[in-house]
């Protein structure tokens, strides 16, 4: 296990200034060995010239520190990012405000006060320590949401070990690739039926820690964690292939819940509802974190159920003032029969992420009284940009993610990594504190995705406008070249959307032997919609480009999507190749 006063950084590359020292690293190092002791800086720099294997250091990888994210740091800097401590607001509201209202159960209708729930929290400190959880432990999860899923999300902070909520939706070889890659010391399941467990790992019923933690004494206060350890790693839902563990820091959710704090316009009077899946980014931190960080109420739903929601957003005794969902859970709302949102009195705004709503899909919103806000983020940046509550802001920017958020510099660069003109669509960069260190035991994907200066890299395509606005066009994946020119499927598929009789559409490219390759829109229609392939065409005429229509349509009922909501494309992808 690493010291809290080592920091292992890679790669090398340029020059590095140290205070008054500089060490320039264009030659080859050797592996691990090398080490600077610096009487000025307590704690020794590691350098490497290359990504050292887990096998090849007795640190774990979760403990590595990226160098490109320090390449505009002073020691000075370094060393106080390492003081820094990991956030733990409810032992602060829990003395700020002991009496008000942290969060509620529905599935048990259980309340917990700040005071309460700090306590809890404490409980399970001691519970988790009885069972030999330490320092830098993986935790494993698949359980449905709840209160105590939180509970022990904040106990494993406290204790410096790692929470690994897993998509128990997933089946028993999926689910037992993760645990082979995370290696967690237990994993807590709602049933008695685990899937293959790694060498180590035990396996315990969830229900069996909650009751535990209800029965027992409250730990003894620990000290604080440093900000900049790994305490969550969450894996990505695998829109093009095998999921990665993305780990998150205290910095990373700190900084995150700032953004969407100040975007969101978040306070003590804040009311969430959290029925997003807690084994992904908007279920465990979006609808979590900023209520609990701002001192307002989240309420918890086991899952997502369009009718029940409606219920919930229209109850004027819960209040809910924020409600943040992927578009698909938006639309699942429209679409039920008790879907009235005139009702919805104490909602600020129907926050969405995860995908980009188009235009005419946000203003469909805004004429029934709601504001729609886009944000942008993903689970290796956090949250970066969000549309202000103004529905007229909303409604002249339709269409944009928003204004970055006050953490967050946007970049947008072409392919020689050289900043574009406003306006001009390249790959997106961020730099924020919210970003990610890395992704568990893959050091090679960490060095794909940064700059050398430090910059994620989003993999999206996008522009700012000149009032510094964030437009999405598309992934740089999906985009593919028709007769010479870019086409940019997000494009494709947002004219279609226009069209009455298009519920959903993702459009793909194919191989083409006239224009090397061509669009492919697979649409799901409303009910009793006759729409043909050539109302399709006429509809897109006057809104895109020739080049841009797709050469064919296949009309679906569903499409392969992620734990998250996202299209899998790669799939659809694969389909279009055996259909040639």
């Amino acid at each position: 296990m690493m010291h809290n006063a080592d920091l292992l950084v890679t790669p090398s590359y340029a020059k590095r200034v140290v205070d008054e020292v500089t060490i320039t690293r264009g030659y080859s190092l050797p592996q691990v060995t090398l080490q600077y002791s610096l009487e000025t800086f307590t704690p020794k720099l590691r350098f490497v010239d290359k990504s050292p294997t887990p096998s090849s250091i007795p640190y774990a990888p979760s403990q590595f520190f990226n160098f490109s994210r320090l390449s505009n740091c002073s020691l000075r800097d370094v060393r106080a990012l390492m003081e820094f401590h990991a956030p733990d607001p409810v032992q602060l509201h829990a003395r700020l405000r002991p009496n008000g209202l942290a969060c509620i159960d529905l599935a048990t209708n259980r309340q917990w006060t700040y005071a309460e729930l700090n306590a809890d929290i404490q409980r399970a400190t001691a519970v988790l320590s009885e069972q030999g959880v330490q320092i830098g432990d993986r935790v494993a999860t698949t359980s449905v949401n709840s209160v105590h899923q939180i509970i022990l999300q904040q106990a494993l902070m406290r204790l410096g070990a790692i929470h690994v909520p897993l998509n128990w939706r997933l089946a028993r070889p999926e689910l037992a690739k993760l645990l082979a890659d995370c290696t967690p010391s237990i994993l807590f399941t709602d049933h008695n039926d685990p899937p293959e467990l790694p060498l180590g790992c035990r396996h315990i019923e969830f229900s069996s820690f909650c009751a535990n933690v209800d029965a027992a004494e409250p730990g003894s206060r620990l000290g604080a964690r440093p900000l900049h350890e790994t305490c969550i790693i969450l894996y990505t839902s695998g829109t093009s292939g095998a999921p990665k563990g993305v780990m998150l820091t205290g910095q990373s959710i700190l900084a995150t819940t700032f953004n969407f704090s100040i975007l969101t316009e978040v306070d003590t009077a804040s009311v969430f509802l959290c029925d997003g899946p807690m084994f992904h980014f908007m279920g465990l931190i979006a609808q979590i974190w900023p209520s609990l960080m701002r001192g307002g109420t989240f309420i918890v739903s086991s899952k997502f159920q369009p009718e029940t929601t409606n219920l919930r957003l229209s109850d004027a005794e819960l209040g809910i003032t924020h409600y943040f969902c992927v578009p698909q859970m938006a639309e699942a709302l429209a679409g039920a029969p008790n879907f009235d949102p005139s009702s919805w009195s104490a909602l600020k705004a129907l926050f969405t992420g995860g995908a980009p709503n188009p235009p005419a899909k946000i203003k469909w919103w805004l004429s029934r009284g709601v504001r729609m806000v886009d944000g942008y983020g993903s689970t290796e940046m956090g949250t970066c940009s969000g549309m202000p509550l103004l529905a007229e802001l909303i409604s002249s920017k339709a269409g944009s993610v928003g204004l970055p958020g006050p953490l967050t510099a946007v970049r947008v660069v072409d392919g020689d990594n050289q900043e574009v003109p406003v306006g001009e669509p390249g790959e997106i960069l961020v730099s924020c504190p919210s970003v990610t260190p890395g992704y568990w035991n893959r050091l090679d994907d960490d060095m794909a995705a940064f700059t050398e200066d430090g910059w994620f890299r989003t993999g999206d395509i996008g522009r700012v406008d000149e009032d510094g606005y964030v437009f999405l066009i598309d992934r740089r994946k999906n985009i593919f070249i028709s007769g010479g020119e870019n086409v940019y499927p997000a494009e494709v598929e947002a004219a279609l959307a226009e069209h009455p009789g298009v519920l959903n559409v993702a459009v793909v490219g194919v191989p083409d032997e006239l224009w090397g390759e061509a669009g492919r829109a697979y649409v799901i229609v409303t009910p009793n919609s006759q729409l043909t392939h050539g109302d399709l065409v006429s509809h897109c005429q006057s809104l895109i480009a020739r080049f841009k229509i797709p050469r064919e349509t296949v009309f679906v009922s569903s499409f392969p999507r992620t734990g998250s909501g996202k299209v899998q494309k790669h799939l659809l992808t694969e389909d279009s190749v055996a259909r040639i």
